[in-house]
């Protein structure tokens, strides 16, 4: 099982649209950035400094759903729950529940990838094994 790490927003007034309701693609920003907290709550270093010593340059996006129950607006609190609902040999399966309270108002799952940089194109990524301690500190 997964550890749970809960990611708090404050939404704020530039998040909503005229009507005063959280525009969707911020879902998706916090969406990511708890992504990136839930590894560093787990013990994991940041990407800059794993690219230095592993070559790991982190996990970019390949895949995303969001299923959208209740608007949010500026003004309130909310928290992204985010936990890894599954493991694959070069993918995860990132699963958020967006929170106001005991109020859910969005759920979404990302699948993401652990990439190095090619060796013979530096531009280019390629996805790697999932480290086994990365993954052992993430259970």
């Amino acid at each position: 099982m997964s550890k749970v790490h809960i990611h708090r927003v404050e939404v704020q007034f530039g998040d909503c649209d005229p009507a005063g309701i959280v525009f969707s693609p911020n879902f998706s920003r916090w969406m990511d950035e708890s992504s990136g907290s839930f590894f560093r709550a787990c013990g994991v270093p940041p990407w800059r400094l794993l690219e230095k010593e592993r070559g790991i340059v982190g996990t970019p996006l390949l895949e995303i759903h969001t299923k959208f129950l209740r608007p949010a607006t500026y003004g309130e609190t909310i928290e992204v729950h985010t936990s890894i609902e599954s493991w694959a040999a070069k993918t995860f399966r990132h699963r958020h529940v967006v929170r106001r309270g005991e109020t859910v108002l969005c759920e979404g799952t990302e699948v993401r990838a652990f990439v190095v940089r090619d060796a013979l194109d530096r531009e280019r990524i390629r996805a790697i094994p999932i480290p086994a301690d990365i993954q052992a500190l993430c259970r």
